[in-house]
């Protein structure tokens, strides 16, 4: 199906949306290039304003908006709410920062002065995902907006009203007509979309194969591009951790957003003195969890987004064992309608298994064993992503080596990983490349001048 919301614990068809038409995606370029031209002249304290109006309307309707995004994408409707929540801190951070973030660097030469200069670019496209549909929105829309660059929104065609929904907080909280746009448009439009002259740069969170076909196009065109990709996020545990909150935390960073995130501890690697008591504790806490109903307060795990992930979650657990992996709980789709997995334990997986070297974009947790910790650190690198990890030790030299030898974007110690607006967020590898948040990125979309006077 084309635009549409299709509620994922029924697999009804609520909604749906007619394709922008050539001529329409036409005249919403020309809109956000003529107000870039007004926009980017405006000041940091008027952006400012509207920006904590933006935050406002989110705290104040996230209810709303949260109930939106669970009949679109299925997940729980507590953890919708701390989405929006999270999207007016985002805002509330650029609106304080982005002046100083950008303000001239002084750099001592021979010149007068010289420094380094920030100024915006123009029309960014940004190409989103469902998973997170509030927050990957506006993580990219607060700095890149506060910069003074226009945003243009082509979001996951199973969250229309979500899309909507955004553009409508920006257009209320009084920023400028054309500022930030929604582009209803399916993928096979984004090519042409990033060729027009209008558009400056592009950022996208999504597969690696969107990812690269975004990157050739960026690549070009000469065209400025981030890309947040997939991640099969390590979550090693070493004999010093608490154990207690290792395998605590190891169940929430798995099953966060029903399992669909690409920082999600995805290959938990074990070491030996600790692995029994960790994969009996941990299989228990996983058989634990609440199925059902995402609305539902008492439920931990929603069903997946879309027909599509289901089938695809399964197929790799099943590709998984015939390699010769095993199964300790969970392992087959739920019976009935919707689109719902288990949460899912497996171990002894073979190298070249889906469970060895593929993103699980579900709750499946495939857990290995370490004989120390060179064994941990070469298990935790073998594999083409490099997004995040979330190392257990109260070992501090233990963790200097984690730190410094895990090949990614970022590490968070006895702590599962998440993003912050205070903190750069991206990958290394096959992660993707650029930085979302913090100071880093909302410099990203700018041009970073040289100014040299005599």
């Amino acid at each position: 199906m084309g635009i549409a919301t299709i509620n994922p614990a029924t697999g009804e068809v609520l909604k749906t949306f007619e394709p922008y038409s050539d001529a329409q995606v036409d005249e919403r370029l020309e809109r956000a290039h003529n107000a870039f031209v007004h926009y980017r002249k405006t000041s940091f304290a008027k952006r400012a304003g509207w920006m904590i109006e933006a935050a406002e309307i989110l705290q104040n309707e996230k209810d709303a908006f949260a109930k939106v995004m669970t009949t679109e994408m299925g997940k729980t409707f507590r953890s919708a709410v701390d989405e929006v929540a999270k999207c007016a801190w985002v805002c509330r951070h650029y609106a304080e920062h982005a002046e100083k973030f950008l303000s001239d660097d002084i750099v001592a030469t021979d010149a007068t002065k010289s420094y380094v200069h920030y100024q915006p670019l123009g029309p960014v496209l940004a190409i989103m995902p469902w998973n997170f549909p509030f927050w990957q929105v506006i993580r990219a829309a607060a700095p890149a907006l506060m910069a003074g660059n226009v945003l243009l929104l082509k979001h996951a065609s199973n969250v229309p009203q979500c899309a909507l929904l955004i553009e409508d907080i920006y257009r209320r909280a009084g920023f400028p007509d054309g500022v930030f746009q929604t582009l209803l448009v399916g993928s096979e439009k984004v090519d042409a979309i990033l060729n027009d002259a209008r558009v400056v740069a592009a950022t996208l969170t999504g597969s690696e194969g969107a990812g690269v076909h975004v990157g050739i196009g960026a690549a070009k065109r000469v065209k400025k591009v981030v890309l947040e990709l997939g991640g099969s996020d390590p979550f090693v545990i070493l004999p010093s951790a608490k154990i207690d909150e290792a395998v605590a935390t190891a169940v929430k960073a798995r099953i966060l957003n029903n399992g669909q995130s690409c920082i999600n501890a995805k290959r938990f690697i074990v070491a030996e003195p600790i692995a029994d008591e960790f994969q009996r504790r941990f299989v228990d806490a996983m058989q634990r969890l609440k199925i059902g109903d995402p609305f539902d307060e008492k439920t931990d795990l929603g069903p997946l987004a879309t027909a599509g992930g289901l089938s695809d979650i399964e197929d790799q657990v099943l590709r998984s064992v015939q390699a010769g992996a095993r199964i300790l709980t969970g392992g087959k789709k739920l019976e009935g309608p919707g689109f719902f997995y288990p949460p899912t334990v497996m171990t002894n997986i073979p190298k070249n298994s889906p469970g060895y070297c593929e993103e699980l974009f579900g709750p499946v947790a495939s857990l290995f064993r370490a004989k120390d910790i060179d064994d941990a650190i070469r298990i935790a690198n073998d594999t083409k992503f490099g997004l995040g990890a979330s190392v257990w030790t109260n070992d501090e030299a233990e963790q200097n080596r984690l730190i410094n030898e895990i090949e990614s974007g970022m590490v968070f110690v006895n702590r599962m990983v998440a993003s912050d607006p205070r903190l750069p967020f991206g990958g290394v590898k096959w992660s993707g490349y650029g930085r979302e948040l913090g100071e880093h990125g909302i410099r990203e979309f700018t041009d970073i001048k040289t100014v040299w006077i005599r």
